[in-house]
């Protein structure tokens, strides 16, 4: 899926990336998300600082702040508010893959749920939704895959060259396994 050239994602060519997760009551949560944010030495992968331990970026610009849209489905039984409180997570696991939503930044999280449906049109819903501490475990679902689709994003993501000599440097897989296999235990 294209999400257009200019797409830059911590210092990587960016783009679309996705992932899901299944909670432990057995509610499965999709992200899609557009990869477009952050400078390179704030790259985070797994806790390692991966931006600021890669070689260094071989086309050089500035980038403007750039934005991100997250959209987060789910199955769970959830009502308006409690899609709106899970939206708002995608932005944490944006957090740790290293955005800190500069000022220039515009993100757009959105939440929709399946597990409430109406008894009629425009009549109540079929049972109660989810809310307060039943939640937590959704709310860990979609932090995990929305850092996890960051990821994707970059993963999936070659380098690319545009217009005028514009051109993104795709995420080194080869190094990036490298730091991540010597940093670990």
């Amino acid at each position: 899926m294209g999400a257009g050239t200019g797409m830059s994602c911590l210092g990587f060519k960016g783009g679309i990336g996705t992932a899901s997760r299944v909670t432990p009551q057995g509610y499965s949560v999709g992200v899609l998300l557009l990869a477009n944010f952050g400078d390179r030495s704030r790259l985070t992968i797994d806790g390692i600082p991966a931006g600021r331990l890669l070689h260094p970026d071989p086309y050089p610009e500035p980038d403007p702040a750039g934005s991100c849209i997250g959209v987060v489905v789910t199955d769970a039984p959830l009502e308006g508010a409690s899609c709106a409180r899970l939206a708002r997570r995608v932005g944490l696991g944006l957090a740790r893959a290293g955005s800190y939503a500069s000022n220039g930044s515009g993100e757009i999280f959105v939440c929709a749920a399946t597990g409430l449906r109406p008894q009629a049109r425009g009549g109540r819903l079929s049972g109660a939704g989810l809310a307060g501490a039943e939640l937590n475990d959704l709310f860990a679902a979609v932090v995990e895959a929305s850092e996890e689709a960051v990821l994707n994003a970059l993963s999936g993501s070659p380098t690319m060259h545009g217009h005028a000599g514009h051109a993104r440097e795709g995420l080194p897989l080869d190094e990036v396994r490298s730091l991540v296999a010597a940093r670990r235990p």
